[in-house]
């Protein structure tokens, strides 16, 4: 099977370079201002398609890695789109975290060219991906699913499938909702415990032996006590760009989130105030007083 990838990012370079390495699949990629450098994807034999069109003409599998629904919109219906170029019985695996109800309409938009959808969002961090240990939530047909298992197994260490198309996406944002929210939590702590003189290494570990145990205080903890942000290079604008998917697929399910406008809440304000390109375990610092 011959793989695009679109999003060469701080995800999708890794998917990339596994696909290349570990798959020895062929693979093409989107040129593209926002890709990560892709000097390691040119050497192990990846080449650059000019459009998403041209891309999909000569892949048989096309993953997206891309930052939301919009853009997934864009790149699939657009002007010299994925779709209009699509060869049938191809397979379009999106990665990204996308909303419900879009995915199940971008869904049919594949189908009805003769191609199949996968929505298949990621549940790890761009280590990794870097390392080919992403776990994916799978929704959409098991038999597409089991015809592409070759492609994910090069950089994934555990694929789930989940039921029906849009499954995928509506568990990652329920995971993204409680991840972002309990790290957004924990950061409103650590910063308050910050101005108080609290030390922070006691902070984590009176946390670490007690109710706040997690995987949230596992990654915000090298910032808190030593100011290390690279533990979770993620985004503050994704984080709430994720919250805000999570607030959509509430209101449109007539769910209860009353909790998620708080988060959302905090989220916009930093990026408001300009730290929308901080990386998640630098709230501690923004949520400081003065």
């Amino acid at each position: 099977m011959k793989v695009g990838i679109i999003g060469v990012g701080l995800m999708g370079h890794g998917i990339a370079r596994n696909v290349l390495g570990r798959g020895r699949f062929e693979l093409c990629f989107l040129d593209h201002p926002g890709n990560q450098p892709v000097d390691e994807i040119l050497e192990l034999g990846g080449t650059a398609c000019a459009t998403p069109a041209e891309l999909a003409a000569q892949s048989d599998v096309v993953i997206l890695c891309v930052t939301g629904s919009p853009q997934v919109e864009a790149i699939l219906t657009g002007e010299n789109g994925v779709i209009s170029a699509l060869k049938p019985g191809s397979v379009v695996i999106d990665c990204s975290t996308a909303l419900p109800e879009s995915t199940l309409r971008m869904g049919e938009a594949v189908k009805a060219r003769g191609g199949d959808y996968l929505d298949a969002p990621m549940t790890r961090t761009a280590k990794h991906a870097h390392e080919g240990q992403l776990n994916l939530l799978v929704g959409g047909d098991e038999a597409v699913l089991d015809r592409v298992r070759p492609v994910l197994a090069s950089f994934t260490e555990l694929v789930e499938h989940v039921g029906p198309l849009g499954t995928g996406h509506r568990l990652k944002l329920l995971h993204n909702y409680v991840s972002v929210g309990f790290m957004t939590l924990l950061a409103e702590a650590a910063a308050q415990a910050a101005d108080a003189n609290v030390d922070p290494k006691r902070f984590v570990e009176i946390l670490a032996k007690g109710g706040g145990a997690s995987v949230a205080l596992d990654r915000m903890a090298p910032f808190i006590t030593d100011g290390d942000r690279e533990g979770l290079p993620f985004f503050v604008s994704n984080g709430r760009k994720d919250i805000e998917y999570y607030r959509t697929m509430s209101e449109q399910a007539g769910a209860h989130k009353t909790i998620a406008d708080g988060i959302h809440a905090a989220l916009t304000a930093a990026v408001d105030s300009g730290h929308g390109q901080a990386y998640v375990p630098e709230l501690v610092r923004i949520f400081r007083k003065g």
